[in-house]
């Protein structure tokens, strides 16, 4: 499966399949209010940002982004296990979100640039604070690009695309290699502990393959890292890419896959306390999680 790559083609071809449904339902009740505020990015570009702090003290700093055409608050449902654990949440609203007003000065690949820019500038924002890189589907990528993944440049930028601040990362879904994007060996340059999760029904046409074994792309990343780093790969039986329309998703007829998520808010977590805090007794507890067996498949290198 480490050969598996899509190319131009398929990238349009699976961007549009995301871009076609776009989320039209908002969370019943939401886990702590979230708070709005704007930053300046390049050429005085307005980033929206999200913020969701914990009730009590805050012990981790996320910086998350979300997937294509989706927006931060069709993620409460994962957040609020964050929450509880003491993590505080920033979230960029992306230019390719269907909730951006200049979605169309945009398309296609030109979202690729923008989304960089943004975690550069809420990186900016936080000063010196070291953060946990957290994303779904696009914004696994995002992820583990500022974890050290080689991804392609963006056109017209310069420097690193990683950011030396990030202690950890946490992708769900994120992308099969594409050439355009990022290869398996640009996956392999990951230089952080590192979460990937798929489940067994997430197959995205145009994004992994379409057979029975297509979800195996997401996992790509995780396979591709070098061992020795404290690299994780969660499988969660049964579970879609929109953990059947509990994230990213609220218009998908489910059932929501609830008890996967949950599933998936814990272990995320615990990796987060263990790898992004440096705690060994959650070390410890998320090792001993480590199985070959579904529904919850915990993979460690």
């Amino acid at each position: 499966m480490a050969g598996f790559t899509l190319d131009r083609r398929a990238l349009l071809a699976g961007a549009g399949a995301l871009f076609a449904a776009a989320p039209i339902a908002v969370a019943a009740g939401k886990p702590v209010a979230e708070r709005r505020f704007m930053l300046s990015g390049p050429g005085g570009r307005e980033i929206s940002v999200s913020e969701w702090k914990p009730r009590g003290r805050t012990k981790a700093l996320l910086l998350f982004s979300h997937g294509a055409a989706s927006s931060p608050r069709y993620y409460e449902a994962l957040f609020a296990p964050w929450l509880d654990a003491g993590f505080h949440i920033l979230a960029p609203l992306h230019v390719d979100s269907t909730e951006h007003p200049r979605i169309k000065d945009f398309p296609g690949l030109a979202s690729w640039k923008a989304r960089i820019e943004d975690i550069r500038a809420l990186s900016a924002h936080v000063g010196d604070r070291r953060w946990i890189a957290a994303g779904h589907s696009y914004g696994g990528l995002v992820a583990l690009t500022m974890g050290g993944a080689a991804a392609i440049p963006p056109e017209g930028m310069s420097g690193p695309l990683s950011d030396a601040k990030t202690r950890a990362v946490v992708a769900f879904s994120p992308p099969a290699p594409i050439p355009v994007l990022c290869t398996a060996e640009g996956y392999g340059k990951l230089a952080v502990p590192a979460l990937v999760q798929t489940g067994t029904r997430d197959i995205v046409p145009g994004i992994t393959g379409t057979d029975s074994e297509g979800w195996r792309g997401h996992l790509i990343p995780y396979e591709a890292a070098a061992p020795g780093g404290d690299r994780y790969g969660l499988v969660l039986e049964g579970v879609d890419h929109y953990f059947g329309g509990a994230i990213c998703r609220y218009d998908l007829p489910g059932p929501k896959q609830i008890e996967r998520l949950a599933d998936a808010g814990r272990i995320s977590a615990l990796f987060v306390d263990a790898h992004g805090r440096g705690d060994v007794a959650a070390a410890k507890r998320l090792n001993a999680l480590v199985t070959d067996s579904l529904p919850r498949r915990l993979l460690h290198k």
